[in-house]
């Protein structure tokens, strides 16, 4: 029996571990060019900001959002001719039985799609990827998300796009 549950442990933790392996890969694919700017922000850094004093309640709701957040990820690249080729291969990385679409914006000369990894109504990671004519952005947020407090997050990190979840409040 105990065999039995280490197996089904180790089966769930290498499909959670999949997800996050083929976004990695999707990453480290162009990390080294110099081209692409590209953050990662750790559970650790995240862990720093948790120490600093907030005065109002909705700064200390922020920080104690940022507390339960492991890591963050983004990759972009402007003024590129490929920005929705790279947008179609990313989506394409992504295992679209853990994900699920929050919401997509098409836009002029853009793609935007948000999605979840949510398990027992838990949301444990956020991807934003975004695709152009001339411009290309995915970012991973993975942790225990609260997306009330993650545009309110993104406002106080100065992150583009991520303000559109304020739309999903909205319409909820």
């Amino acid at each position: 029996m105990k065999k039995l549950v280490v197996i089904i442990a180790m089966m769930a933790s290498a499909v959670q571990l999949n997800a996050q392996d083929a976004i990695s890969r999707f990453f480290d694919k162009y990390a080294s060019d110099e081209s692409y700017t590209n953050v990662t922000i750790t559970s650790r850094m995240f862990s720093l900001f948790t120490d600093l004093e907030m005065e109002s309640q909705e700064d200390k709701e922020i920080m104690e959002a940022i507390g339960k957040l492991k890591g963050l990820k983004i990759l972009a690249k402007e003024d590129i001719s490929n920005g929705k080729s790279l947008y179609k291969e990313a989506l394409s990385k992504l295992p679209k039985a853990e994900f699920e679409e929050l919401m997509s914006v098409r836009d002029e000369d853009k793609d935007m799609k948000f999605m979840i990894k949510e398990k027992d109504g838990k949301i444990s990671e956020l991807v934003m990827l975004m695709g152009g004519d001339s411009q290309f952005f995915i970012l991973t947020i993975f942790g225990e998300i609260d997306l009330k407090q993650v545009a309110k997050i993104s406002k106080a990190m100065d992150i583009d796009g991520l303000d559109n979840l304020n739309k999903l409040d909205k319409n909820n």
